[in-house]
This record gives structure tokens, C-alpha cells and sequence, in this order.
């Protein structure tokens, strides 16, 4: 089938080329046979310049701007150029002579005015070759534009994939390091038998339901993020016990608001794991203000100096996620002093507003 396909588009080739050819031809007898009223001798002047014609033309589509302009071989290209014009204005030439014999019988003053003139000739000639040249070099140029273009929206599709792949192996960093923390906790409080043990499986499982259900999705609404936040935090507070002081504030627009899922729990996971205890106490303060446009978070924990808040998997994987997710979009701030580590991260959700 493909073979037959090829054969036809070749055979259509061909006939075009024959029509085109023969359009030059009564072209040539037009334009040379002004002033003459024989025309069948323009008409047989016209068929010697043919073959020339030809010839330079598919020299020019086929080699000379295929093989050394496009290749952008600018010497070889103009030096070849200037073969081609000698070659081609000696064969007119040659042409001239004989259709001076053949038609006129070497009687000069009986030729086509218009014939008699070598640079008038080779101007018609040239005409055809430059206009047939320029429609190939644009034919050329438009085929290129498409190679590129395909080729960049490939490159752009086979980078999407590779960030969405990388996305997804942040998250299954962060989901085993989280289901640690918490399934460590419930360890414990299951050896002491305590009767909190049941609350802390239904706040886990409300987790497990988040983090298997939503946490593929692109956006969730930042309330669900939220009460994923302060799930964790209940099942921290049953751990800490006395131990720990969380100051949760929230002030969320009623309108709906969303924001990729898992981007907040880190930072508050790395409160747990790196703030330290002083006076007796780990404390944790969390600020959310949210609209449509912007989300400002915030959360302090105490710390001191020897203490390493600032590493950890889930800081560094949530900083790439931020430059995959909301480029340009975040501002995230670490600050850390003597007794205080603070994260600050703005959102902008409407980067056009």
C-alpha cells in the first residue's frame, strides 16, 4: 500500500513538472515572439532554450541551495552559483548560434529581434530559475519551521513528563516520612494501652484517606489542606502530651480557595522533628491568611542553635516542589535564631492580577 502510495505521488510529481514546463515554454514564445509575426520559428527558438532552462533551474532547487545554502555553505554556494551562470550563458550562447543556422539560415537580420540579444535571453531564462529557486527555498524554510516546531513541542512534552515524574517522586518521599512519624507515635501510646489509641486511628485513617484519595490530585481546596494540618497536629498533641504548645491561627476567605496537595504538612512536620523543648515545653505557632489571590503561612517552633530545622527530607522536597509547582508565584523565608526557627511562605495564587 505504502509502495503504491509512492508511485502515485511520484507519477503526480512528474505530471506536474510536465505541465509546469510546458507553461515555460509558451512563456518563452510569448515573451520572444513580440515584434515577430512567425510563430513558429520563436516557437522553435523557445525549445533550444529549454533544456538550459531546465537544467539551471534543477541545478539550483536540487543541489545548489539543498546542499549549500540551506547548509548555510555560503563559499561553496556562491563560487558553484558562478559556475552554474558561466556554464548556462555559454550554452545559451551555443543555442543562439544554432538557431541562427536552423531557423535563419545564418541570415542575422532575419532573426527575432528579441532573439539577437544575449543578456535579453538570458534574462528570460534567469527569471524562471530565480522564481522557481525562491518557491523552493520557501518550500524549504516552511518545512524546517515544522521539523522545529515539532521538535521543540516534543522537548517541552518529554520535560513536562520528566517534572511530573520528579513531582511524583517528591511526594513518595513524603508520604513514607510522614506515615513514620505517625504510625511511631501510635506504636507507643498502643504499648501503653492508652485510651486514646482509638481516636488516633480514626485521625490516621482520615489521613491515609487524604494522602491515597487526594494527595494525586493537582489542586484540593486548602480547607481539606488545613484540616489534614490539624489532624496531624491532634495526633502530635496525644504524644507530646503536656509537653507541647500549639497555637494554631486561621483566617481563610469563605470563597473557595485551592492549593496543591501536601505543600503545608512538611514545614509542620519539621516543627515536630527539629523543634526542641525549652522550659518544659515545644512551642509551635502557626499562622494561615488566605484569599483568592494569596496565601501567607507561617510557623515558628522553638529551637536553639545547635538545632538542624533547616535540613531534613521534607524542607528540601517541598522547596523543590515550590519551583515545579508555583515558579516565580512563592516566596518561601528560613530564618533561625537563638531560640526561635521561623518559615514564612506567600503564595501567589493569580500571578496575572
Amino acid at each position: 500500500m505504502l509502495k503504491t502510495n509512492f508511485i502515485y505521488k511520484k507519477i503526480g510529481q512528474g505530471l506536474l513538472h510536465i505541465i509546469f514546463w510546458c507553461a515555460v515554454l509558451l512563456f518563452y514564445t510569448y515573451f520572444f515572439g513580440v515584434g515577430s509575426n512567425n510563430f513558429g520559428d520563436t516557437l522553435i527558438f523557445s525549445l533550444f532554450l529549454m533544456p538550459i532552462t531546465i537544467a539551471t533551474t534543477y541545478v539550483s532547487i536540487y543541489k545548489l541551495i539543498p546542499d549549500y545554502l540551506i547548509a548555510k555553505r555560503y563559499f561553496q554556494f556562491v563560487l558553484y552559483s558562478i559556475y552554474t551562470l558561466i556554464i548556462s550563458a555559454y550554452l545559451v550562447m551555443v543555442s543562439i548560434f544554432f538557431s541562427l543556422i536552423y531557423i535563419s539560415n545564418f541570415e542575422y537580420n532575419d532573426m527575432n529581434p528579441l532573439t539577437r540579444n544575449i543578456l535579453f535571453v538570458l534574462t528570460g531564462i534567469y527569471l524562471v530559475t530565480f522564481i522557481v529557486s525562491a518557491f523552493k527555498l520557501m518550500k524549504l524554510n516552511i518545512r524546517a519551521s515544522k521539523r522545529t516546531q515539532t521538535l521543540e513541542t516534543k522537548i517541552l512534552e518529554t520535560q513536562l513528563k520528566l517534572k511530573e515524574q520528579e513531582l511524583k517522586y517528591l511526594k513518595m518521599q513524603i508520604h513514607p516520612h510522614f506515615l513514620f512519624n505517625t504510625l511511631n507515635t501510635m506504636y507507643g501510646f498502643a504499648l501503653k494501652k492508652a485510651d486514646e489509641t482509638p481516636e488516633m486511628i480514626l485521625k490516621l485513617s482520615n489521613l491515609l484517606d487524604y494522602l491515597l484519595y487526594q494527595v494525586d490530585k493537582p489542586f484540593v481546596s486548602l480547607n481539606d489542606e488545613i484540616n489534614h494540618i490539624e489532624d496531624y497536629i491532634s495526633l502530635e498533641q496525644m504524644r507530646f502530651s503536656d509537653t507541647l504548645n500549639v497555637n494554631f491561627s486561621k483566617h481563610i476567605n469563605p470563597e473557595p480557595i485551592e492549593i496543591a496537595p501536601m505543600l503545608l504538612i512538611p514545614f509542620v512536620e519539621n516543627s515536630f522533628k527539629h523543634g526542641k523543648i525549652r522550659n518544659g515545653k515545644l512551642e509551635i505557632t502557626i499562622d494561615i491568611e488566605a484569599t483568592r489571590s494569596k496565601i501567607e503561612f507561617k510557623i515558628q517552633n522553638s529551637s536553639n542553635q545547635t538545632s538542624s530545622s533547616s535540613e531534613g527530607i521534607g524542607l528540601e522536597n517541598i522547596k523543590k516542589r515550590l519551583e515545579f509547582l508555583y515558579p516565580n508565584q512563592h516566596q518561601l523565608k528560613i530564618d533561625r535564631d537563638e531560640n526561635v526557627f521561623t518559615i514564612a511562605l506567600n503564595l501567589n495564587l493569580n500571578p496575572t492580577l
